[in-house]
């Protein structure tokens, strides 16, 4: 008998993964015949319901949720009933073949899918700054900003689904989109610490069923999990004196110096790539702000590490000219606060695009980056440049060549 997880440890399982489709009656990471046995099983009263078991949401775990099971498994259900990124129960209607998306995590992961071709229409955010990195994609219809789109205009393309960036907002966009289903699923600051059960992680995965490309879902994940695990269990293994204390900061040339907090996705890269986060002794905050120059005098960075925004320079897709990007690793040495700490002495300023801020694939590239540039010993057999490169090529289906364009890093990281 295969048994079932009961509902008051629904998440103390075996598995590193629950995947938050109901019909998951076993609570693992795949819905199976395992799931059908699990359902059966519950119906005879030899198992404890599970929250996941009732596939299709009717307040009761009946043959109906066996028959909805082996539609899902089939890729042949009318509806899939899921847990969005804010935990919440959503009714989606399939087959899904009319998507409009609001930020550049979803086309990515809809890229790496190979369902790109389901967009119908995009934000300004993405025509404006995106175009390089969604060539076709970003020349389709706009539908405004993408905290605050044009409802009417999505309304008119006729969408099955909208793709939001935020979580706070879905019960009031969804008031005004009768026949969209308003989809938030967590893809744009994803754990990488605690990757194993992140919701970038079953984000994705949920997308692989909802679009029947759970093959394409698995693919990606699998090679975004190798390069995460790989890198971390080589850092795993360093002690605290091995790791080099490093500073986030924001460059804005002409602003005040801002530092990156706690809670803002470089602290986890950081930590990820085997260095120790100056943030930590005084700035446990969510994003960033501006730095107590007095506290920062106190301080010794072996690493300064600089998040470029394309509104202050060139850099990512946007040029293949790295001499903005070169200036403002000259003007941060230049910085008197800076001037006599470890890290300008030894030339360790380090400059990192906007890319690699936030969305999966960008932590995962910016974290093998980070790991070269602080351990070039322990990862001498790592070449970042190549894990973008393949991507870029093999999920992005982009035909771009690193070693001719683009900005990404400076200095470069020697492979």
């Amino acid at each position: 008998m295969i048994s079932c997880i009961p509902l008051i440890v629904t998440y103390a399982f075996a598995d590193d993964y629950t995947l938050g489709i109901f019909g998951n009656a076993d609570m693992d990471g795949k819905i199976d015949e395992r799931d059908i046995e699990c359902v059966r099983d519950i119906i005879k009263g030899s198992n404890d319901e599970t929250e996941l078991a009732d596939a299709n949401r009717d307040g009761k775990i009946d043959e109906s949720d066996i028959i909805q099971i082996e539609k899902i498994i089939g890729s042949e259900q009318e509806v899939l009933h899921i847990l969005d990124g804010n935990g919440n129960p959503v009714a989606v209607k399939t087959p899904v073949q009319r998507i409009i998306v609001l930020y550049k995590d979803s086309p990515e992961v809809l890229r790496a899918l190979d369902a790109a071709d389901r967009i119908v229409g995009v934000s300004d955010y993405i025509k404006q700054w995106d175009a390089v990195l969604f060539p076709e994609i970003s020349k389709l219809p706009s539908v405004g900003h993408f905290i605050n789109p044009d409802y009417e205009k999505i309304l008119s393309l006729n969408a099955d689904v909208l793709l939001v960036f935020g979580s706070t907002r879905v019960d009031e966009m969804q008031k005004q989109l009768p026949g969209v289903t308003v989809l938030f699923l967590g893809l744009y600051n994803p754990d990488l610490i605690g990757a194993e059960q992140s919701r970038y992680k079953d984000g994705v995965k949920k997308l692989g069923y909802i679009l029947s490309k759970r093959e394409e879902a698995e693919e990606f994940i699998n090679w975004r999990d190798y390069w995460l695990n790989t890198i971390k269990s080589r850092t795993d293994e360093l002690s605290e004196d091995e790791k080099p204390l490093v500073m986030n900061i924001h460059y804005r040339p002409g602003k005040e110096l801002q530092i990156s907090c706690t809670g803002y996705k470089t602290y986890q890269m950081t930590s990820i790539a085997g260095g120790r986060d100056i943030a930590e002794s005084a700035y446990n905050c969510d994003t960033y702000t501006n730095v107590n120059l007095e506290w920062l005098l106190t301080q010794n960075p072996e690493i300064i590490l600089a998040q470029l925004y394309y509104e202050y320079t060139k850099h990512g897709f946007n040029t293949d000219d790295p001499s903005e990007t070169a200036a403002g690793r000259d003007d941060i040495m230049n910085i008197s606060v800076l001037t006599n700490c470890s890290a300008v002495k030894d030339g360790h300023i380090f400059m990192m695009a906007d890319n690699f801020r936030n969305g999966g694939d960008g932590c995962l590239i910016g974290t093998a980056y980070l790991a070269k540039w602080f351990h070039p010993d322990l990862f001498d057999d790592l070449d970042p440049k190549a894990i973008h490169q393949e991507y870029l090529t093999r999920f992005q289906h982009l035909n771009y060549d690193l070693d001719e364009q683009g900005v990404f890093v400076y200095p470069p990281v020697k492979s």
